[in-house]
């Protein structure tokens, strides 16, 4: 511990205990989570990332990637600082007035801003800062207001492509250079060109139904340009094809955020100047959970959740997969909403999405699956059981769920319904008898209960339908009254 302390600059501490597997002994060294960049004494800085096999290797750190680390630690804003080169005639008046009415027409732009001077909106949106007394524009200030020769000249990272193939033909490949919000409105336009609706009808009313969701399209928009590495070359890169619409974007995950917790983590970004600026114009979710918006624009229509499971540590992927709409279960979430008067929970619409797919699942599969807490989902499934959405089965661990009789009738699923229910109630008498049989022809309510994961009362309504029956008879009562079969039913398997 005491070498690797002097070894290395600032020093780390380090933990480390003599563990046994098999005949050998190994020693073991935790290394706790850096808060800054660490070298050797020497000065050589190494990294950690994996393969495309998946397997790690430790690789050289250069100088450039210190700031992204940074970055990911947020120790230091890339986006806040002045971007070398650059000077305030690189800012283009014609993208302040796109500016302004970005904030103007979006209902989250904050209008307090459309009535500041140009050096006030500057330093209210850190698009400039001072360094020696002279004003200089800030990476956010090139990226939202800069000439697109001058982005390109100084910015060579901030590229974005917009790819659309039919099989292997090339039907749109643009690249471009300029600024964010022109870069927007140009990729919205193809988007919609290339982005087919097809209208359904909810009795008077007809909805068009794309076949991406258009917000799902603009969070993950926004949250590649917002969250990518800038330090890094390569473009933020739109692909629409066969399959589906792709957005990548160069730099993994910022540090603290997995697949695992996607869903729950704590909003926090690489580029915390950008993305500030971005949601007080009203481009950005205000509170950074623009992943539930993408989410969400596949659930309601009955589509495969977002894929992010290609995501590397250099590249971060999100693929929504090109998917008929489930036109009754769309129309059902909007019917709920309606006579709810608010929209369901995003927890609720996972489970409900999760159990349209499953048909029946437990509180620990769900938890397994959608990798959100069980305390909260536990809580969505309650309002869920009220709200007649979800009916549950069995009780304690072996307490399943499943979507409701009225939501498998109002999309016309009724057989599948009572497959889902009927099929193991059709089978409790006999199971019932079997047990009997295998305990000298004898049972208890309990027994009924723990055998069918049942509670103690739905188990005596069982055994009161074989009493009428005639297939069994009360043997003893109390407390503890046991129930006998029917000499007839003795012989039967």
């Amino acid at each position: 511990m005491t070498f690797i302390a002097n070894s290395t600059v600032p020093s780390i501490s380090v933990r480390a205990e003599i563990i046994t597997e098999g005949n050998c002994e190994v020693l073991k060294i935790e290394i706790p989570v850096s808060r800054t960049v660490v070298s050797t004494a020497s000065g050589k800085m190494l990294r950690r990332r994996l393969k495309a096999d998946g397997t790690p290797e430790v690789i050289p750190m250069y100088s450039y990637e210190v700031v992204t680390r940074l970055s990911e630690l947020s120790l230091l804003d890339f986006s806040a600082g002045p971007l070398a080169g650059a000077t305030i005639d690189d800012f283009d008046s014609n993208h302040r007035v796109r500016l302004k009415n970005v904030i103007q027409n979006h209902p989250g732009g904050e209008k307090v801003l459309l009535g500041l001077q140009d050096e006030e909106l500057n330093k209210a949106l850190r698009l400039t800062t001072e360094v020696d007394g002279k004003v200089y524009p800030t990476v956010t200030g090139m990226l939202l207001l800069g000439k697109e020769n001058r982005i390109a000249e100084l910015m060579p990272t901030a590229s974005a492509a917009f790819q659309v193939l039919e099989g292997t033909k090339v039907r749109v490949n643009a690249e471009t250079n300029g600024p964010l919000l022109e870069v927007f409105e140009k990729f919205e336009t193809y988007e919609e060109a290339w982005n087919p609706e097809r209208e359904i009808e909810y009795g008077l009313f007809r909805t068009a139904v794309p076949e991406f969701d258009k917000s799902a399209f603009r969070e993950g928009l926004i949250n590649a340009f917002c969250h990518r590495d800038y330090t890094r070359l390569g473009a933020v890169r739109v692909l629409i094809d066969d399959e589906g619409m792709t957005i990548s974007s160069p730099g993994g995950f910022i540090d603290g955020v997995t697949l695992e917790n996607l869903l729950t983590v704590e909003p926090h970004g690489r580029n915390p100047a950008l993305a500030d600026a971005l949601k007080r114009i009203g481009l950005a979710e205000k509170t950074g959970r623009g992943i539930d918006r993408i989410f969400e624009g596949s659930i309601i229509y009955g589509r495969p959740w977002p894929d992010y499971s290609e995501t590397t540590s250099s590249n971060v992927k999100l693929f929504i997969q090109r998917a008929k709409a489930d036109d009754k279960f769309t129309k059902l979430i909007a019917d709920e909403q309606n006579i709810l008067g608010r929209p369901l929970s995003f927890y609720a619409l996972m489970i409900l999405s999760l159990l349209k797919t499953e048909r029946r699942a437990g509180i620990s599969r769900i938890v397994e699956l959608t990798h959100l807490s069980e305390g909260k989902i536990r809580g969505a499934i309650e309002n869920l059981l009220e709200e007649g959405l979800v009916e549950g089965n069995g009780n304690g661990r072996s307490r399943s769920y499943m979507l409701s009789e009225k939501i498998y009738r109002e999309s016309n699923k009724s057989i599948q319904y009572v497959r889902q229910t009927g099929i193991e109630k059709v089978a409790y008498p006999e199971m019932i008898l079997k047990l009997a049989r295998t305990q000298d022809g004898m049972v208890t309510k309990q027994n009924v209960a723990d055998l069918l994961n049942i509670s103690p009362g739905n188990a005596y309504v069982e055994i009161r339908k074989l009493i009428e029956e005639g297939k069994l008879y009360k043997y003893c009562g109390g407390k503890y009254s046991k129930y006998r079969i029917k000499k007839q039913e003795i012989g039967k398997k």
